[in-house]
């Protein structure tokens, strides 16, 4: 069984998620998290260490997602 962990986000933040996923193969808000968060990683993993460029890249897409203000 996997073990899971709560993270937070400001509720005006999910609403907007919410809102850009309908209609895609995420059923969640969670589901999106996820896959973005194990894309960084296994980026990471496969370069060792993220560059700056690749972390402004990374920062850059978050916030056009709406995850970064």
């Amino acid at each position: 069984m996997t073990d899971y962990t709560t993270v937070s986000i400001p509720k005006d933040l999910a609403d907007r998620v919410e809102d850009t996923i309908e209609g895609t193969s995420f059923q969640s808000t969670s589901d999106l998290t996820r896959f973005l968060l194990r894309s960084i990683v296994i980026q990471h993993q496969k370069q060792g260490e993220l560059t700056e460029a690749e972390f402004e890249e990374i920062t850059e897409q978050l916030r056009g997602l709406g995850y970064l203000e």
